[in-house]
């Protein structure tokens, strides 16, 4: 049987007298993005870095593809790939020149580089300027040669540290597109705070807070995780604004829609609904649709840190 990608059990660590990761128990299986989410200090990183063995848990135990990182570390990094936050690229260098060198580190087969560098050049939309100093290259193209160095010897787990920050809109298309299709091929794990990303890249997502795991799932299932805080309406015979706010204690704001719909957000009270449809009825209001909407993601990060923080 193949091992988990990761596995991670009874991982405890702290820098000094704080923990910064509690207890984590963790398996990552398959190919596709994991997204990795997390307030400021929630242990992210710390995890990311322990993972690609950067640096070394306090207590347990972390393995990638069955090998010890702790106790197999050269082994187990043949198997990892890992962009941090600042891409860490050679500006003196050309786009080849780099590839070829972090591949030497790998300790690939001097008779695989050529392929292997090759491969990740046309991979990661390089080849156009393959012979290019780095240094002269934009935020967006230094990212796509960072995402190379950390495939160029071809691991199954590729890690991504905000991959996207400081990038312009066309930037971040062309990098989202790009860890898009290596999640078909690699199990990716993707740190990001902007939650549209996690909305449009990733299967799963991970939530750490507070150094302890709060969720790890599909991404439907973690929207289920907060009460919808907005109900659609829909009217034959539309009251106005007023008579819907009045309706229930618990509405807050209405917002029209279109000339018979409406938006109504809530304070998370499920009476809400029942509420309307009573008022409607007397009204005469002909309510043809009343459904909560699906939580956002931000809805459920907040909900999940505030749950935390109390």
């Amino acid at each position: 049987m193949n091992s988990p990608v990761v596995r991670t059990e009874g991982l405890w660590h702290k820098y000094t007298r704080d923990w910064a990761l509690k207890d984590v128990d963790l398996t990552l299986e398959g190919h596709g993005v994991v997204g990795l989410l997390g307030s400021n200090g929630a242990g992210k990183s710390t995890l990311m870095n322990i993972l690609c063995g950067c640096i070394s848990q306090t207590t347990g135990a972390v393995s990638v593809c069955g090998l010890d990182v702790r106790r197999q570390p050269l082994r187990a990094r043949e198997q990892i790939g890992f962009l941090p936050q600042q891409a860490p690229v050679s500006l003196e260098l050309t786009i080849e020149e780099y590839l070829r060198f972090c591949a030497g580190l790998r300790r690939m087969q001097s008779v695989e580089i050529g392929k292997a560098v090759a491969f990740v050049i046309d991979r990661c939309g390089l080849a156009p300027m393959r012979n290019r100093l780095i240094g002269n290259l934009s935020g967006g193209y230094r990212q796509r040669v960072g995402i190379a160095q950390a495939l160029v010897h071809k691991p199954r787990l590729i890690v991504l540290d905000e991959p996207t920050v400081g990038l312009d809109p066309n930037q971040i298309s062309g990098v989202r597109e790009l860890i898009r299709e290596i999640g078909k091929e690699h199990t990716v794990v993707f740190s990001t705070h902007i939650l549209t990303e996690v909305e449009a890249l990733c299967r799963d997502v991970l939530m750490i807070e507070k150094g302890e795991v709060l969720f790890h799932g599909d991404i439907g299932s973690f929207r289920t995780l907060a009460v919808p805080n907005s109900l659609y309406l829909s009217c034959a015979h539309p009251p106005e604004l007023p008579e819907i706010k009045h309706a229930h204690p618990g509405v807050e704001a209405v917002e029209m829609i279109s000339p018979t719909s409406f938006r109504v957000r809530t304070n998370g009270n499920r009476e809400v609904a029942q509420a309307l449809i009573s008022k409607g009825q007397d009204q005469g209001w002909g309510t043809e649709e009343i459904y909560f909407e699906e939580s956002s993601l931000e809805d459920v990060f907040k909900s999940l840190t505030e749950e935390k923080s109390a």
